[in-house]
């Protein structure tokens, strides 16, 4: 027999890095499809502007004569748009919680404007019109003209925003601005 050789033949497997670039394809389709589904599913947040309305009364720079029935987390950011006052509006009574926290969320303060009741009607029939509030009441109360605004809230309930006249004396209108939690769920 011959001379056997001690040298070893060359390896004959070779590494691939297919079964490795295969993995991160994978890995990044899918998580290319995780936040394609992400931004179908949570589109951006964008913030919207408050409408203008054109004639009518404008709306007072503060609304501070009604800021007395927000407290924190009621009405909800989507309700509290509503506590907004015609200008040279004025308070015409204390603040009142009727509930006193017990029960459904109710607020309501007389206001007195230097304006005729058709005008505040207007204004808060064209500002909360505008911002999602419907109208679903309105009549003829003893006192004067009433308006029953409706919006549902970010928390689970409807909103009611009334606007009661109340009376006249001069050139100014004695009126309520009152908000409170309907005790049904939407």
């Amino acid at each position: 027999m011959g001379d056997v050789s001690q040298e070893r033949p060359p390896l004959t497997t070779t590494t691939s890095l297919w079964p490795a670039a295969v993995v991160v394809g994978l890995g990044a389709s899918i998580l290319a499809i995780f936040l394609l589904i992400n931004a179908l599913a949570n589109p951006t947040v964008t913030t919207t502007t408050v409408p203008v309305v054109v004639g009518g009364l404008p709306a007072a720079h503060s609304n501070a004569v009604v800021t007395g029935c927000q407290q924190p987390g009621t009405p909800p950011p989507n309700i509290a748009s509503a506590l907004i006052v015609p200008v040279r509006t004025a308070p015409g009574g204390p603040v009142v919680h009727a509930n006193g926290g017990a029960g459904d969320y109710d607020c309501y303060r007389s206001l007195v404007t230097r304006a005729p009741s058709s005008q505040i009607l207007g204004f808060y029939r064209a500002r909360l019109s505008t911002t999602g509030w419907a109208l679903f009441s309105s009549a003829q109360a003893p006192t004067g003209p009433e308006m029953l605004f409706q919006k549902a809230g970010s928390d689970t309930f409807y909103w009611v925003v009334g606007i009661a006249i109340l009376g006249h004396h001069g050139s100014q209108t004695k009126w309520q601005f009152r908000i409170y939690q309907n005790s049904a769920s939407i």
